[in-house]
């Protein structure tokens, strides 16, 4: 069931609807996870059957930390929750490319013999609530929780259907608090959740899916033939399609949820107005990546161990960080290159480069900026791309401008054209090179005005007439936007 369908419409209205109805908190927050479990089994009924074990075993888990006493006992109880949680997302998510590489491995070596192939469905949102219920479990473990009295309130943090499948990475510290007291959306509430689900749905439908999606999908599928320009275009539009695609969800969630009454944590704070890779992981899917740091780069000892050891730990972040997206070496590389983008803004932040007085200055602030999306639209080539080879290929054409001088002989006309050497270039549709264009240089001009802001202190102090007009023009754009074809959110597969 997803948020730009129609379905999702109606069982969102009938949810609002009878909620409000429901007088009893209680009663109300079994509805809510009742119909939590419905929205789930949309996708694969007996996939639940997988949330409701890490349910079970963190509850019962968490319960048996705290009464215990015992050091060995506890991390015995702990390692019992890592293996079952860890282990169910191990099988599903990467035993297939744990398989695929031991084959390539026998087969280098000159071994005959094969393992065999997995044929395994991935359960949706399996990577997000699996990090959830850890976080629990940890918190609990180092004693920073403590366990929580009702079983459904912990049920409906697990399974709460607004950011279920795709985020944010909700801690049971800021949700379980929220179940205490009866919520029920304030008028302010609902209006102002209903306005970020009409932004998060322009952003899927309109900006990743309509202007972006199409352009990336036709550069990437024709990397090998994709001249300075065309492969610049491509990864701009694949930048904002992954931007506008996962906030979209996001804020849809934070939308949803609100009108419900319950508080979700911003998920993104426009993060390419950032300046430096650090400030960028301070904006981009900050709920992953504040697990990242407190349940893995802390406890590895993070910069307390001394130079070396906090690169290495830098290092191991990143790396399984991109790993969580998916069994694919792609995503390690992507990871890799942050971890490697990371140390090296540490390491030249503790040398004079950090004391230059240039970046106070504006233009300095501009510098960092763009050298800061520069630097991450060369890794999403390898989020991107299917295989190294279509990546290097890419990300050679980005990197030799030289190539487009070679170009002015040919037409911004759909389709391919050949210049005086006789290489074929790929080109797209002029209109699409300007869309490109504009919707890049906007969305960081956006981002660095509001960089330091919010989406409501923002459309808050907009003439209220201003706000209806472009309200209005957003849903008019999502409505001829809506062909039948129910686009899923890329963050979906992770």
């Amino acid at each position: 069931m997803l948020f730009n369908s129609y379905i999702f419409i109606i069982f969102f209205a009938i949810t609002l609807l009878l909620t409000r109805i429901i007088g009893n908190w209680t009663a109300r927050k079994v509805f809510l996870l009742i119909l939590s479990y419905v929205f789930y089994a949309a996708w694969n009924p007996p996939f639940v059957l997988i949330l409701w074990i890490s349910t079970i075993v963190d509850w019962f888990v968490a319960k048996w930390l705290h009464a215990s006493t015992n050091r060995h006992h506890r991390i015995i109880l702990l390692i019992c929750s890592l293996s079952v949680n860890l282990g169910m997302l191990s099988y599903f998510k990467y035993g297939t490319f744990f398989l695929n590489n031991i084959n390539a491995v026998l087969a280098a070596t000159g071994v005959s013999w094969q393992l065999g192939v997995m044929n395994v469905v991935l359960p949706v949102g399996i990577s997000f609530y699996t990090f959830q219920t850890l976080s629990y479990t940890i918190d609990v473990y180092n004693r920073k929780l403590r366990p929580w009295n009702s079983f459904f309130d912990y049920a409906l943090f697990v399974t709460f259907f607004p950011q279920l499948v795709a985020g944010p990475i909700v801690r049971a510290s800021d949700f379980l608090p929220q179940c205490d007291k009866p919520r029920m959306g304030t008028r302010k509430q609902i209006g102002w959740g209903l306005y970020l689900f009409v932004i998060g749905l322009f952003a899927k439908m309109v900006l990743a899916d309509t202007l972006s999606a199409p352009i990336v999908d036709y550069v990437f599928n024709n990397a090998s033939r994709a001249g300075f320009i065309t492969a610049w275009t491509g990864i701009l539009a694949f930048s904002m399609q992954i931007f506008y695609d996962f906030f979209g969800y996001s804020t849809c969630a934070i939308g949803v949820a609100l009108c419900l009454g319950f508080d979700l944590p911003d998920n993104f704070r426009f993060p390419y107005a950032a300046r430096g890779l650090t400030d960028f992981w301070k904006r981009w899917h900050i709920s992953l990546s504040t697990w990242l740091r407190d349940y893995l780069y802390i406890p590895l000892g993070g910069n307390r161990k001394g130079v070396g050891r906090t690169y290495i730990n830098l290092m191991t972040t990143m790396l399984l960080g991109g790993l969580w997206h998916g069994g694919s070496w792609m995503f390690v590389i992507w990871g890799g290159l942050h971890g490697i983008y990371l140390a090296g803004e540490r390491m030249l932040c503790q040398s004079f480069v950090s004391k230059w007085p240039f970046w106070g200055k504006k233009y300095g602030q501009w510098f960092l900026t763009l050298l800061t999306f520069f630097l991450v639209c060369l890794t999403w080539v390898f989020f991107r791309a299917d295989n190294l080879v279509s990546a290097l290929t890419l990300c050679k054409s980005m990197l030799y401008p030289q190539i487009a001088l070679s170009l002015f002989s040919t037409y911004f006309d759909s389709g391919t054209s050949i210049n005086a050497s006789g290489v074929e270039f790929l080109w797209l549709g002029f209109g699409q090179y300007v869309v490109v264009a504009l919707l890049s240089c906007g969305s960081i001009l956006l981002h660095h005005k509001l960089r330091d802001s919010s989406l409501e202190s923002f459309f808050g102090g907009m003439n209220p007439l201003v706000r209806a007009f472009i309200l209005s023009i957003m849903m008019y754009t999502i409505f001829i936007s809506m062909t039948g074809e129910d686009n899923a959110f890329i963050y979906f597969q992770f």
